[in-house]
């Protein structure tokens, strides 16, 4: 379902501005967003009982076109960012992307959803309106279930004598700190992560803050009233994407909903750990033997999994690759980095510098040397794609050879080439995951540049005419998008009948009469 809804909104936006792509760069943005327009609210609120609604009120009113609609910025950007964190969580639970080796990203982003709750609520404190007021409430009538407080928080509140000019500052410097941990924790989010994308494409990015300043026009952020703990507050607005707990907690005990939100917390932790039926396959190997530390297995890994260090066997290299196993996802994108990884060498057990266990490049030379001995007819294809995008294995057929890789970056060009060597094949059609849709993030992305090369290692100049004359083929697709992805190798193989049929008119036509 998730697959044909980004489909859908593929074909609206097209891939490069599909939102669910860009679903983490997008909670920077907001984020990025809400401390802007953060900062410029700041410079005009004033804590202190009598004046920190008023100063708002001033905001508002007196600027309204650029101090009202900062606040109404704030508020909306604050709200996306919740949306697409929660988006960004489930996305990454469906396709899996937790377990393994990204046990880290997926558990430090976890007391992140804390942090961006409680620096919005209290922000919504700061304005000290009835809004504020009915959720300060509840919530410290909330934490005063659990026994770690001597006294009851909320008698404190129980009368307006409570409230005083040192609350306000105690909550002012809360709101201004809160965001400088969660940045520190965004950063930690992302350290053991190659490349990663902070920033939304422009176009993205500049659509999502048009439509938030539109709607700060058509529906302003507005105050409900001033805070008064003599009196109830009566009916409120909420919002709903920070404030669910209040209205909750008038349907719930305390104590049920403590359990509820430690539950899930819970529940969040340990998901990485849970039994799974996926089977684990064996991280990659260095072959000290083979490797000249050219350093492209380090370039190219999306996980930081593969790091250099000074050699350890004697040979005259300088540095020597080495696999970090608690990082490693068993994608192969190094293997397909690696020089030594051509199918092109004449021994017939060779080694790569740097491989999978499982996957050595001898087994799949060997493999894909006995489809393509057996492919019969014209038109004969060699695919090669990926075992998280669309199922190749149903394209195999009489004239069609099918490899499926861990990521379709794990295929050197050099095989490639040995496909069409000699005429073994007319053709090859490489696919994977979507268009910026990679299952292990820059796979796609290596590949594209390796055929247009743009990146080592690549394509022969030989094997770059051949992709020139069409009979090289890039096509992406998922794995609900099998039925393009089949229409794709028929429109290719048709396209080599017509080639091959042109080629033998042009002989014919230079035979002496």
């Amino acid at each position: 379902m998730l697959l044909r809804f980004e489909g859908a909104l593929n074909k609206i936006f097209g891939n490069d501005l599909n939102p669910f792509y860009h679903l983490g760069a997008l909670g920077f943005y907001f984020f990025w967003v809400v401390v802007v327009s953060g900062v410029y609210i700041y410079a005009f609120y004033d804590t202190g009982v009598e004046d920190t609604f008023k100063s708002v009120e001033s905001l508002m009113h007196q600027e309204w076109y650029l101090g009202g609609i900062m606040r109404s910025l704030h508020r909306y950007a604050s709200d996306a960012l919740v949306v697409v964190m929660f988006l960004h969580l489930l996305r990454e639970f469906i396709l899996g992307r937790y377990r393994g080796a990204r046990w880290f990203t997926w558990f430090t982003g976890i007391p992140l959803i804390w942090l961006i709750y409680i620096a919005g609520i209290n922000g919504y404190w700061m304005v000290w309106d009835k809004l504020a007021q009915y959720s300060l409430t509840t919530l410290v009538e909330w934490l005063d279930w659990l026994p770690i407080f001597s006294m009851p928080m909320s008698s404190y509140f129980a009368s307006a004598n409570g409230i005083d000019n040192r609350f306000f500052t105690m909550i002012s410097f809360s709101h201004v700190t809160i965001p400088v941990l969660i940045l520190f924790l965004l950063w930690v989010h992302i350290m053991r992560i190659s490349y990663p994308t902070v920033n939304p494409k422009r176009g993205l990015a500049l659509g999502m803050l048009l439509g938030m300043l539109a709607l700060s026009l058509l529906k302003p952020a507005l105050s409900q009233g001033p805070a008064d703990l003599y009196v109830e507050p009566g009916t409120v607005e909420i919002d709903w994407f920070y404030l669910f707990v209040s209205p909750l907690l008038d349907s719930w005990s305390a104590g049920q909903v403590w359990a509820l939100v430690f539950g899930i917390t819970l529940l969040l932790g340990v998901l990485p750990w849970l039994p799974c039926r996926a089977k684990q396959i064996p991280v990659a190997e260095v072959s000290l033997n083979n490797c000249n530390g050219c350093r492209r297995c380090v370039a190219d890994c999306p996980y930081e999994a593969v790091v250099m260090q000074q050699r350890s066997d004697g040979l005259q290299f300088r540095e020597e690759a080495k696999v970090v196993a608690d990082r490693c996802v068993s994608c192969g994108i190094c293997a397909g980095a690696c020089p030594s990884s051509t199918p092109f060498r004449i021994d017939a057990g060779y080694v790569s510098g740097i491989e999978m266990p499982s996957m050595p490049m001898t087994g799949l030379r060997a493999a894909m040397s006995d489809d393509l001995a057996k492919l019969q007819g014209d038109a004969r294809v060699m695919v090669f794609g990926c075992d998280n995008a669309a199922d190749i294995g149903k394209l195999r057929s009489a004239g069609v050879a099918v490899m499926s890789l861990p990521c379709t970056a794990m295929l050197p060009p050099s095989f490639i080439e040995y496909a069409l060597h000699e005429h073994r094949v007319d053709g090859v059609l490489i696919t994977g995951c979507r268009e910026n849709d990679c299952y292990h993030r820059m796979g796609g992305q290596w590949v594209a540049q390796r055929l247009s090369r743009e990146r080592e290692p690549r394509l022969r100049g030989r094997v770059e005419r051949e992709r020139k004359r069409g009979r090289i083929r890039q096509f992406w697709a998922s794995s609900v998008d099998f039925e393009a992805l089949s229409l794709e190798l028929e429109s290719l193989r048709a396209d080599l009948r017509n080639l091959a049929s042109v080629q033998t008119e042009a002989a014919n036509e230079d035979k002496p009469r």
